[in-house]
Parts: structure tokens; C-alpha cells; sequence
């Protein structure tokens, strides 16, 4: 059971909101705060629970993480990236150059990963770097919406077990997920190679 890592506050406005509730834990997870895997149980719970509500459930995820990042983006936006470059050093021009050359997979990877990968620092790296709204609200959007309507239907239809294996398997499915978006990634590059630059 997810309940037991979130605040008794919020635990009773998940019970009475329903779909309500997972959009607030949502929200606040992908912001101000941090409860690691508590909005894919609570998505998977309500849907075993109320498979004909899934879809419901899972938009109510997607769109209050989304939220809950839009709110973070515009805050690192609006400064920070001075004491980011004074801190990251040399390696801060490296980084900043792969997210604005790559907006909108910094964006998606990060989004459809599941825990433990560390989310919110690419959020703030979209903010700092000034990554186009547009597009990353589009790349989350569509990660998180992939994301939790999967777990959705897989939790709708297997039923417990699936919480169970994510639960226990957490960090060898992001890894697995990963990896197959990289060779994902690298054969769109072989497939269609960007045209050379014109001098």
C-alpha cells in the first residue's frame, strides 16, 4: 500500500477526491515534494479497484505531474543558472548543450522512466537551460501519459502482481527501459541521419 509514505492529510484527501487525490499527489510528487513510486501504485490500486475508471485515474496522473512540473520548470526558468554553472564547473556547458541539442528526449526519457531515476533534476535543467515551454510540456505530456495509462492497463488487467513486480523490480525496469529507448534512439540516427550542415 502506497498510504503509509504519504501524510495523514493527504491520505484522507485521496480517499475522498478519488481522481482528485491522485492528481494532488501528483502534483506535489513532480514539485514540492517527493514520494517515490506512491502516484504508480495509487494509479495501479485505483485500477484494479475500478478498472472502467482507468482511463480517468491515469489522465488524472499524467496531467497533475504534469502540473506539478510546469510549476518547478518555471521556477528554475527564472534564475539559478549561475550558481548551476558555478557548481557544475566544466562540465556545465556539456551538459547544457545535450539538453537544448536534445529538448525533447530530456524531456520524454526522463518522464516515462519510473523510480529511482532522479526525475526532477531534468526538470530543473529544462528551466535553467530555457528549453522551449512548448516542447516540454508536449515530451512530458506524452511520457507521462504513456507511462501510467501502462501501468493502468497492466494493473487492470493482471491485478496485484503487477504492483508487486514493479515494486520489487524497480530499478532493473528502468534500466530495461532505458536502455531499449537508447537503441530506440540510436537506430532512429542510423535509419535517418540528419542531413549535413550546409557551409
Amino acid at each position: 500500500m502506497p498510504h503509509k509514505n504519504l501524510p495523514h492529510w493527504l491520505v484522507k484527501a485521496v480517499a475522498w477526491m478519488g481522481g482528485g487525490g491522485i492528481f494532488l499527489v501528483a502534483f506535489l510528487d513532480s514539485s514540492v515534494l517527493s514520494f517515490p513510486f506512491v502516484t504508480d501504485a495509487l494509479v495501479m490500486e485505483s485500477s484494479i479497484q475500478s478498472p472502467a475508471r482507468m482511463p480517468l485515474y491515469c489522465a488524472a496522473a499524467a496531467v497533475g505531474s504534469l502540473a506539478g512540473c510546469i510549476w518547478l520548470y518555471l521556477l528554475a526558468r527564472k534564475g539559478g543558472e549561475a550558481l548551476y554553472q558555478h557548481r557544475a564547473g566544466k562540465r556545465a556547458q556539456q551538459v547544457k548543450g545535450w539538453v537544448q541539442k536534445n529538448a525533447f528526449l530530456s524531456a520524454f526519457v526522463p518522464g516515462i522512466l519510473p523510480p529511482p531515476f532522479p526525475f526532477k533534476a531534468f526538470v530543473v535543467a529544462e528551466g535553467l537551460f530555457q528549453v522551449p515551454l512548448r516542447t516540454f510540456v508536449v515530451a512530458l505530456l506524452l511520457s507521462r501519459t504513456l507511462r501510467y495509462f501502462a501501468e493502468g492497463l497492466l494493473a487492470a488487467r493482471y491485478g496485484a502482481v503487477v504492483i508487486s513486480f514493479a515494486t520489487s523490480h524497480s530499478a532493473g525496469f528502468a534500466l530495461a527501459v532505458l536502455v531499449t529507448l537508447v537503441l530506440l534512439y540510436a537506430a532512429s540516427r542510423w535509419l535517418f541521419p540528419s542531413p549535413p550542415r550546409g557551409h
